[in-house]
């Protein structure tokens, strides 16, 4: 049996500057985000050093023995495709790391709720202020739901397949249809010849020009914010998901959509026994309109910036595409504690089994990572804006524009 390691002294010194505020630039501020820092830090500091100890003791191979003194330093990328094996080392996810993020997070929902409901009997506004604080832990829970998808919240499939479906009733998302539209949306994302499925319905400027007035008017509706951040939202969290819509032909997604119905029918029938219909009204509802709304902004700017990748069959590559045709949306810390760090979105499309509490781990040891395709919250806005992508000049452009084209 080998001998357990322990933190060494400086790995705790350095975790007890964070908590005190020391070393804490441009990490999560305010005494519970620091305290929180610094049990994270020493977790890091841990695994490391455990890392370490495991790669300085000699490893045989074949009648040679090597160190990592002997490997030195890989070699850097050279095309996007390479990464996939930089990446593979951080997929492993931590069981007891991935059960505290759902506590936090699960947690601080069920507590929210109840509070909500209690307000109610104090102040309707009060009930509706809380109700709209807890819609960042519904987007956080549906954060966790995505990484059940990629099997890279636990170690184990089958448990993270329940806890996505679990939490699929939550976030009103049937799970099983909703990861297999997701995983298409991953295999194609940027080839032209594979859209409609899983993505934000985007044409060419070519294919804008060839349809009807009433075709472009409709498409301007389709991107017109007011629809995408408004309507839409809540068309498809509420309405649309309740049918397994491009896979009605396999009985397993009937399943997962009318299971999930059923499980969202006997709680919202729960709660109207119990209270009635305002904490439907005033907090189910607005709770999960604006989750819904900032997951589909979020969603919207992964994809759809300037420079974003859209080829052809022939040409697209799947790498090329995960690493140059999504976003490294940065954001404030709290904001990127809450959106479960999704905004390092290139990451994880070029390896989607990393967990998303280790994605941060990996731009601090790959600066190249770390400094593409950055986007901050201001220059996402100009993004609403472009809707028409030219493949001549590979960018992505506004409406005005496209019209300027020759």
């Amino acid at each position: 049996m080998s001998t357990p390691l322990t933190p060494s002294s400086s790995a705790c010194t350095t975790a007890a500057k964070i908590c005190c505020g020391n070393e804490n630039k441009g990490r999560l501020s305010g005494r519970p985000f620091a305290l929180y820092d610094a049990v994270l830090r020493l977790g890091v500091a841990y695994q490391r050093q455990s890392f370490i100890k495991r790669i300085e003791q000699p490893k045989k191979q074949g009648n040679m023995y090597h160190s990592h003194k002997d490997l030195g330093h890989p070699p850097k990328p050279s095309h996007p495709r390479d990464w996939v094996k930089v990446l593979a080392s951080y997929r492993e996810p931590s069981t007891a790391r991935s059960s505290f993020e759902l506590a936090v997070t699960l947690g601080p929902f069920i507590a929210l709720w109840a509070m909500a409901w209690y307000a109610l009997s104090i102040s309707v506004w009060l009930s509706l202020a809380l109700s709209l604080c807890n819609a960042a832990f519904l987007l956080r829970l549906f954060a966790i739901q995505h990484d059940c998808g990629h099997s890279a919240f636990f170690k184990s499939r089958t448990a993270g397949d329940w806890l996505g479906r679990g939490l699929g009733v939550l976030t009103l998302t049937p799970y099983d249809v909703w990861k297999r539209t997701h995983s298409y949306h991953h295999s194609a994302a940027g080839n032209l010849e594979h859209r409609g499925m899983g993505d934000i319905h985007t044409l060419t400027v070519e294919e804008y020009r060839a349809l009807s007035r009433y075709q472009r008017l409709m498409y301007r509706l389709y991107r017109h914010p007011v629809v995408l951040f408004g309507l839409g939202p809540g068309y498809l969290f509420f309405l649309q998901n309740r049918l397994p819509l491009g896979l009605t032909d396999k009985a397993r997604y009937w399943v997962s959509a009318m299971g999930t119905n059923a499980a969202i029918l006997f709680a919202l029938a729960v709660i109207l026994y119990f209270g009635g219909l305002m904490p439907i009204l005033l907090i189910f509802v607005p709770s999960t309109l604006l989750a819904a709304t900032a997951g589909m902004w979020l969603f919207y700017v992964q994809h759809q910036f300037e420079s974003t990748n859209w080829d052809t069959n022939e040409e697209w590559d799947l790498h090329h595409s995960a690493m140059h045709g999504s976003s490294h949306y940065v954001l404030p810390s709290v904001l990127q504690w809450l959106s479960a760090n999704i905004g390092i979105h290139h990451v994880h499309h070029l390896y989607s089994r990393i967990p998303f509490y280790r994605l941060p781990e990996v731009l601090r040891d790959h600066q190249d990572l770390a400094q593409s395709n950055r986007m901050t919250i201001r220059e996402s806005l100009v993004s609403a804006k472009l809707h028409l992508w030219d493949e001549k000049s590979k960018r992505l452009l506004s409406f005005a524009q496209a019209k300027n084209l020759p």
